[in-house]
Order: C-alpha cells, then structure tokens, then sequence
C-alpha cells in the first residue's frame, strides 16, 4: 500500500518530471538549469512547509494544557466553532464561496466529508481527552501506530497485495500492541482508537481527492458539526460548567484562537503536498507523535516503565520496517520510470 493518511488527505503531492524525461517528440531531454531551480527550491519549500505542519501538530499539547480548566468537549466545540468562523473568512478572502457550493452540492465529495467530520470528531476529542487527562505518551502512540492502520486497510478496503515487508511491519505491531496491552494493563484505547479514526479519515479523504482543496473540505466538515458543538457550548452553558466566559480575556482568546491553530498546520500541509513526493510526505509524518512523545515525557514527565519501553521500541522497530519497505519501493519505481524514459 503506497498511500499515507494525514491529517488532510484530500490532496496529493504533485509528480515531479524527472530531469531525464522524455520530450514530446519521444527523445529525452535535458532540463533547463532555470526549471531545475525551480524544482529545488519547490521541494525546499515542501519541506519547511511539511515541517511546519507536522511540527505545529507534534506541539498541540503543549497548547491544550493551556486551556484548562476547559475539558476536552468544550475544547473540541470550540475548536469546530472557532475554526469554522476562520474557514468563513478564507472562504470569503479567496472567493471560493462556489467551489465550495459545488462540494455541497456534489454527492461524491459531500457525503465521504460528512463521514469524515464525524471521524476527525472522534479524534480530536479523543486525543484532547487524552492530553488533559495525562495520558499523552498514549496519544502520541496512536499516531505512531497510524502508518500500521493504513497498510491494514489497504488489504482489508482495497484488497491490495503486501509485499514482505509490509507484511513483516504488520506482524510487529501486533507484537507491540499485545505488549503494550501488557504493559497497560488493558488495551491502549486511547492509541488504538486515535490510529483507527484517523487512520480511516485520511483514507475517506484520499477517496475524495482532489475534487475538494484543504480549506474547502475543512469549511465542509466544520459545517457539519457546527450544530452539534453550538448545542454542546449552550448545554455547557446552562449547566455552569463552560469556561469560555467565566475565566477572564486571556483564557478567551485562547480558546477563540483554536480556529487558526487548527487551519494553519492544514494549510501549511496543503502547500508540502503539492510540492513533495508521497515517500517524502509519508517520512515527514514521524514529526508529529515524536515531538508529542518528547513533551509528554520532557514536559508533562508521564511516566515510562520499562515495558512500555519495550513496547515502543517494537512499535518503532515495525516503523522503520515499513518506511524501509517505502524507499525501497520508492526506488525500484524511479529506476523503472529512467528505464522506461531510456527505452522510449
């Protein structure tokens, strides 16, 4: 399986001609040293942008931390309300208000999104409960073992072929799953159901493709839970217990600020996509759970036994399997595409 979900998957890396590529006429030809530039300063761009992304996304603890005393439904109902406002604007900015009346009105794109918002739901208040209730080095498990999930449902959905390695990775992590279950006490649910849910939105995205950009699938699935986290934020307030109004300026604009620190990372996503290859993309993803494992322990100082240890490493080990496997595979693709250009 040669797909990686991310955060967003409803965009896909822009294939790069290589410098050998053939002409219109059939014969190779050499790039110019301008278009040549051009490409390495598009991919050094994709890069800091990836790395923008996933590094944002590898610190967001560190951001719900600072939300308390909010709890994990009213951060999450925030984060839908406030990031829908931001989408508005945007929307508004770039005039793409009937792109994005063709989404809605696009069965294709409009009902993959809606499964996809309630997705994203399950994951974000999954993980924000996560976070508030330190529990963060599971959290950031989850996202390790996502790749894991992707490959499985590559055979599962698609009925793909594994080659080897992929079969070998999976293997391993069930291996570290049943040592982490172990070392819990109990099935990581935390990790399994972050690596599920998410897992299974970027594979809903992916089918979606290019038909809805980041900003307009992100104003879509905002939408959809708008009235489920206003009626959440009403209910909370009625019962005393919501924060958003009760805990001074700074706690506001704290939460209000959700909505750009939601869209940001997807957007600076969006801009790698379309620049990187899917191998690199899919190398940069480690960003994320390897900064939240680094706060969880270095910040939050959750506590690592000796088990868990050992679980991680085999969770690790099953990783640097798969991503073997990716730039094996990566390779013997680019070799027979400069063959194929030769022979041509």
């Amino acid at each position: 399986m040669d797909f990686v979900p991310t955060p967003d998957g409803s965009l896909s890396p822009a294939t790069l001609t290589s410098p050998g590529a053939a002409s219109p006429g059939g014969s190779p030809s050499k790039r110019p040293p301008a278009v040549l530039k051009a490409v390495d300063t598009d991919t050094t761009a994709g890069i800091i942008f990836g790395i923008g992304a996933y590094g944002l996304w590898g610190l967001m603890p560190l951001y719900f931390i600072l939300l308390q005393p909010a709890g994990a439904i009213e951060i999450v109902a925030n984060r839908v309300l406030w990031s829908l406002i931001f989408c508005v604007l945007l929307i508004t900015v770039t005039r793409s208000w009937r792109v994005l009346g063709a989404a809605f009105r696009n069965r294709a794109v409009i009902f993959p999104l809606i499964i996809a918002a309630v997705l994203i739901a399950v994951n974000w208040l999954t993980y924000v409960y996560g976070v508030t209730t330190g529990q963060a080095v599971e959290a950031s498990l989850g996202y390790f073992i996502n790749p894991l999930v992707s490959v499985l449902l590559g055979v599962v959905v698609l009925k793909e072929k594994l080659r080897p390695l992929q079969w070998t990775a999976v293997g391993i992590g069930f291996v570290a799953v049943g040592v982490l279950t172990v070392s819990y006490g109990k099935l990581p649910l935390i990790a399994l159901t972050l690596a599920l849910s998410f897992g299974l939105y970027g594979f809903v995205k992916k089918r979606v493709g290019p038909r809805a950009d980041a900003a307009t699938s992100l104003t879509v699935e905002t939408m959809v839970l708008a009235p489920v986290a206003g009626a959440t934020m009403i209910v909370l307030a009625l019962t005393g217990t919501a924060t958003l109004a009760t805990n001074g300026a700074a706690h506001f604009w704290l939460l209000a600020a959700s909505g750009i620190i939601t869209a940001v990372p997807l957007l600076f996503f969006g801009a790698s996509a379309r620049r990187l290859p899917m191998t690199t993309i899919g190398l940069l993803q480690y960003f994320a759970p390897v900064l939240q494992f680094i706060v969880a322990l270095a910040v939050f100082h959750e506590p690592m036994t000796t088990d868990r240890w050992i679980g991680f490493g085999v969770v690790w080990l099953a990783l640097l399997v798969l991503t073997v496997d990716m730039l094996l595979t990566a390779r013997k693709n680019s070799v027979t595409r400069r063959l194929a250009r030769s022979a041509a």
